[in-house]
């Protein structure tokens, strides 16, 4: 008799049932779908858009570019951002205050430039339009007002073609800011068309002609990356991602040559030409304030991962993140301009990046204060004498 622990074990191999194969695998995928849909639904709840925007604002032109519907009122709510009020005077510009002649007594800027100088994203009272003229006061001891006439779209060709309306504002100075974006699309004075081709349409259209247009310029495999890039899960994802001053870095400067050839020590040929252009928008300008009598100055903001480089104070060979700030200096001088440096003011900011809208680029609240209080302290060092400080101003009477 063999004992049961010396008995050969005799294991029976089972198979799965036929309909075991097909469950698993469907039980996996509508899992993944099911996870899929649940992550978009909360990116979709957290990053909530409104259709209007202060383009609802605007007009188009192109002859003349985009200007601001007079007496106009629109909100929006951007992905990143709170509910935003764009309001614009009878002259179509977002000032905060009514156009017409300027205060008795007190010194006029007039802003100039983008999406930036407008405020995109910020509250009127929050912009650092709205911030920069008590804080100039407060240091000149004299009475500063500023009128902002930026513009959506206002990149550099558009700001010479209506610089009769700066003109008419009475300025004392003239404030052009600028961004990266300001230089590389210069030349335009109108939005693109939307590349995106489900915009405006109901969900499932949208959707459907997503797919059919992107399985039609990709394989499977490209057409689902394509079709991801365009969820909120995508866009939850980058924007966590991008809380990271090292990721931020190192995503922008892989990014295309359009978007982020600004920041190599070498310019590429488009963006040379982008400069070209720009140099001659500015010559048009300078003339035109020259023959008034009006000072003329630039500045640049720099871009979030511009500003987050400059902080941290080191970059990967090849690239330059002050570069393009230096080019700016050398044409706006060159056309007897006066260029005003905030960008190395960002040396002593920690984390910047922070200071910006994640995925949009734009300032938002915090960085529009930073923005002006760099700007307040470079106009005030000198380089605009009807600015200097109230100390500069007695120590220049006593000839120190």
């Amino acid at each position: 008799m063999t004992s049961p622990l010396s008995a050969p074990e005799v294991v029976e191999k089972q198979s799965l049932p036929r309909r075991d194969w097909v469950l698993l695998p469907f039980i996996s995928i509508i899992s993944i779908v099911l996870l899929m849909a649940s992550l978009e639904w909360v990116a979709r709840r957290m990053f909530v858009s409104s259709k209007t925007s202060y383009v609802s604002c605007m007009t188009l032109d192109s002859a003349t570019g985009t200007r601001g519907i007079p007496n106009s009122v629109c909100w929006e709510k951007p992905p990143e951002g709170s509910l935003i009020e764009y309001r614009f005077n009878s002259c179509g510009h977002r000032a905060g205050v009514e156009c017409g002649p300027k205060p008795r007594g007190t010194y006029r800027i007039v802003l100039i430039g983008s999406s930036v100088a407008l405020g995109q994203h910020v509250d009127q009272d929050k912009t650092f339009a709205a911030l920069l003229p008590g804080q100039l006061t407060e240091r000149t001891g004299r009475t500063v007002d500023l009128y902002d006439e930026g513009m959506g779209f206002g990149f550099s060709h558009r700001a010479a073609l209506h610089f009769n309306e700066v003109l008419a504002a009475q300025p004392d100075l003239v404030l052009w800011v600028l961004t990266p974006l300001d230089i590389s699309e210069g030349a335009e004075i109108v939005p693109r068309g939307n590349s995106d081709p489900g915009a405006g349409l109901g969900f499932s259209t949208k959707w459907s002609r997503r797919l059919q247009a992107s399985l039609a310029s990709h394989s499977i495999e490209g057409a689902a990356a394509t079709m991801f890039s365009y969820s909120k899960t995508s866009y939850m994802l980058q924007h966590f991602l991008y809380q990271s001053q090292s990721a931020t870095i190192s995503a922008y400067l892989a990014a295309p040559d359009d978007e982020a050839g600004y920041l190599k020590a070498e310019l590429s040929a488009p963006w040379r030409n982008s400069l070209r252009q720009f140099s001659e928008d500015a010559d048009n300008i300078e003339r035109e304030a020259n023959s008034a009598g009006i000072p003329f100055a630039a500045t640049l903001v720099p871009g979030r991962a511009q500003a987050a480089m400059i902080s941290k104070g080191e970059w990967p060979a090849g690239f330059d993140p002050y570069k393009l700030n230096d080019e700016l200096r050398s044409v706006i001088v060159g056309h007897r301009g006066i260029y005003i440096d905030i960008v190395r003011d960002f040396r002593a900011v920690p984390n910047p990046e922070r200071l910006y809208f994640a995925m949009d680029g734009h300032p938002n609240a915090g960085g529009s204060a930073v923005i002006a209080s760099a700007l307040a302290k470079e106009l005030t060092s000198g380089a605009i004498p009807a600015l200097r400080t109230a100390q500069m101003q007695v120590a220049v009477k006593r000839g120190d």
